[in-house]
This record gives structure tokens, C-alpha cells and sequence, in this order.
């Protein structure tokens, strides 16, 4: 039988697609995948130094980032974060 947290890394947790439509997002995040070129203008995670300095930076379709994620905010593109 697999562990509730082997379905949360599948995605079967559940998430929120965050467009710039979105403004500033709050909660609990593992796993952000981004879908298309997107320029984030905020994000916060308590287990990644310097994360903040993603500001700004194009981060590429495809790409993904996992952490202990609690705040994104998208200026374009898109991006799933998926709930811990």
C-alpha cells in the first residue's frame, strides 16, 4: 500500500494552476511545475536559501522546484503548485 505522502509527490494531493490573473497565493506547497516561461515576482519558502532571488528570472517551461513553498506570486506565464 503506498504512503499519503507517495500520492502527494504524484499530485494526487491536489493544486491550483497561478497565472498573474492570481495575484499573490498563499499555503502550503511541495512541488511548483512550471507550464509555460514564467516570471515569478514573489516567492517564499522556509527550506531554500535565496529563493527570493528567483524574482525577476524567466523560469523555463517544464522546469520544476520542490520545498516547503508558502507564497507565490506569478507576473506572467503559468505554474502548478501542488499542496502538500
Amino acid at each position: 500500500m503506498s504512503s499519503p505522502i507517495s500520492y502527494d509527490l504524484q499530485g494526487q494531493g491536489g493544486g491550483i494552476l497561478i497565472t498573474s490573473a492570481n495575484g499573490a497565493i498563499t499555503g502550503k506547497f511541495r512541488w511548483l511545475q512550471f507550464i509555460t516561461d514564467t516570471v515569478l515576482s514573489n516567492i517564499v519558502a522556509s527550506n531554500i536559501e535565496e529563493i527570493d532571488t528567483l524574482g525577476g528570472v524567466t523560469i523555463p517551461a517544464g522546469i520544476g522546484i520542490g520545498g516547503m513553498i508558502t507564497e507565490i506570486t506569478v507576473t506572467s506565464g503559468s505554474v502548478i503548485a501542488y499542496y502538500v
